[in-house]
């Protein structure tokens, strides 16, 4: 049967067709959103805090294949979160300012851009250990992505998981649980030992100040001391300044 529209019944199917494009656009950016919540949530707000040293990172890697070599000691190294460096291109390194770019993520095994307002768009400083783990990633012609999977497209975490993340823990003698998401966890308790504030941390990491008391609370409580250190230190050089006058 067909059927047969005037212009004005056409230019109402129109409008209705960028409603309801623009209805499922809201809709999946709000998924994608409550998607990352649901996940800083669930591996964020944990008593146990897994962290790696040095040793045990470059173990990892060592029993990793050669495209993932370095990733550990990457993430580590920057507090990423999983489906974060997944979704890393070497666009976003800016080795001249020293700082790696936020700017999508990998959603339901997409790429997909943040959103101008989201959190989790950053700059996160690029220090000499994560652009030495860059520095050793073999270059590959046929994706822009830093950690890709054997296709080109985004890594499955899963696949990851199962086939590489899980015998490598096992070949370097790592006691489990051990989970790829305590890389971000090392991350955040190397800067809290090296003094930066909840503050700080929070920002860099694409998170609340309140996920970081909640989750490496005792780290941060542990902090008192350093923490005098550092005032100490600044009122000696206020006193030197003020002699030197």
């Amino acid at each position: 049967m067909t059927v047969y529209l005037d212009r004005g019944d056409a230019a109402r199917l129109r409008e209705l067709a960028k409603e309801t494009d623009r209805s499922i656009t809201a809709e999946m950016r709000q998924a994608i959103r409550k998607h990352l919540k649901a996940n800083e949530a669930s591996d964020e707000s944990r008593a146990d805090v897994r962290t790696f040293t040095p040793p045990e990172l470059e173990a990892i890697g060592a029993e990793l294949s050669a495209p993932y070599r370095t990733l550990p000691a990457f993430a580590a190294a920057t507090g990423l979160r999983p489906e974060e460096w997944q979704a890393l291109e070497r666009r976003d390194v800016d080795c001249s300012a020293g700082v790696l770019h936020v700017r999508r993520t990998v959603s339901s095994g997409e790429l997909v851009e943040l959103a101008k307002t989201a959190r989790s768009l950053r700059q996160v400083p690029l220090s000499g250990r994560a652009a030495d783990a860059l520095a050793a990633v073999p270059p590959r012609l046929d994706t822009p992505l830093l950690f890709p999977a054997k296709t080109g497209g985004p890594m499955n975490l899963d696949n990851f998981r199962r086939r590489e993340w899980a015998p490598a823990i096992e070949a370097a003698g790592i006691t489990p649980p051990a989970r790829i998401y305590d890389l971000r966890s090392t991350f955040a308790s190397r800067a809290l030992a090296a003094g930066v504030s909840v503050f700080e941390l929070a920002k860099v990491m694409g998170t609340s100040v309140q996920m970081i008391e909640r989750s490496y609370g005792a780290l941060v409580d542990g902090a008192g001391a350093e923490i005098s250190a550092r005032l100490d230190a600044f009122d000696r050089q206020a006193a030197d300044q003020a002699e030197s006058v």
